[in-house]
């Protein structure tokens, strides 16, 4: 199977990591990930914020009921909107996430393990107090990253026939 193809049905969300550091490079190399997602004119809205401090990462992680896997995770990185780089708030969220899931995409591949961590915009005020941000950025969610302590099977997907509302101009499913 493609590489790609390959690393896209074998991801899965990690909540439960081992206490080891995540390397520099691998930061690097995520972050590299999300900057590389499309954007609407290229305009590239995305931020990140990085959090490897034990008291910061505590401090974010009492701002979701996910409290635990944010605490367990060595690394976090809030994905920011910066409205000064936006030029249409549809399109650029939708961005956010493509630049999300390269990173997921990104960890999976390194060997890491990652979490989209998004129930905490329920007081995203709260966290990005915690996180200091200026004016004009805005978080949009919280990647926990580091080494996998399970290793979970693959949830159900419904068939694709299910999902596909029309096709026009080819068989599709023969």
């Amino acid at each position: 199977m493609n590489p790609v193809l390959h690393t896209i049905r074998n991801r899965r969300s990690i909540r439960r990591f081992t206490s080891e550091d995540v390397a520099p490079d691998q930061v690097r190399a995520l972050l590299e990930a999300g900057r590389w997602a499309p954007s609407g004119l290229n305009n590239q809205p995305w931020r990140f914020a990085v959090v490897a401090d034990p008291e910061l990462r505590g401090a974010l992680a009492r701002c979701t009921k996910y409290r635990r896997i944010l605490e367990a995770a060595p690394l976090l990185v809030a994905v920011l909107l910066d409205s000064e780089a936006c030029y249409d708030r549809t399109k650029d969220v939708q961005a956010v996430g493509a630049c999300i899931q390269n990173m997921l995409l990104a960890a999976h591949a390194l060997g890491l393990g990652a979490v989209w961590v998004g129930e905490i915009l329920n007081r995203r005020e709260q966290a990005e107090s915690a996180l200091g941000l200026g004016p004009g950025l805005e978080l949009m969610a919280v990647v926990a990253v580091g080494r996998p302590a399970e290793d979970p099977a693959p949830r159900p997907r419904r068939p694709l026939e299910e999902l596909v509302l029309a096709v026009r101009g080819m068989d599709l499913f023969t």
